[in-house]
């Protein structure tokens, strides 16, 4: 580790806390060149495995990218992406693998974009799952209202 400061690289922890969120680890650290104190973040490299075998970083506006298409002409903000972008981070994060199939980030897109507008989740389902017909589409939109919650109709007045 070189100091921020003096560019030395003999440096020593102080102090070691796992910061708030659980996927990072903050860590007190001194310089024995120069005696100045700074902070370093230690967090855990999410990486994708795509299909054919590679390997790349996990990035979030990689993965908000191909949302921010489905999205097109949608009443959806980028604040909205970007927390979608966190969540599906959160949840890659939480699933305690290093090493992400290129799958597993489209499913974890799915939830929260359904959360957040179902027109822009069947544009990205239709590309993510391959859909091949308007028969593809019709199943998932009878999913779609197989699981909304049932609407109670107003009680009617009597007399």
């Amino acid at each position: 580790m070189h100091c921020p400061y003096c560019r030395g690289t003999d440096t020593r922890v102080l102090d070691s806390r796992v910061a708030d969120d659980g996927g990072s680890i903050r860590r007190r650290r001194t310089c024995s060149s120069c005696s100045k104190r700074f902070t370093t973040i230690e967090q855990m490299q999410l990486t994708v495995l795509k299909r054919s075998g590679a390997t790349e970083p996990f990035t979030r506006e990689k993965a908000v990218a191909g949302v921010r298409k489905a999205c097109k002409g949608r009443p959806v903000t980028e604040d909205q992406l970007a927390c979608l972008g966190q969540a599906v981070e959160d949840a890659l994060r939480l699933s305690g693998a290093a090493e992400i199939p290129a799958h597993e980030v489209g499913l974890a897109i799915l939830g929260p974009l359904r959360e957040l507008d179902e027109v822009a989740y069947l544009r990205f389902a239709s590309v993510y799952r391959a859909f091949e017909s308007a028969d593809d589409f019709e199943d998932e939109i009878a999913k779609l209202r197989a699981d909304r919650p049932a609407v109670h109709a107003e009680p009617q007045p009597t007399g």
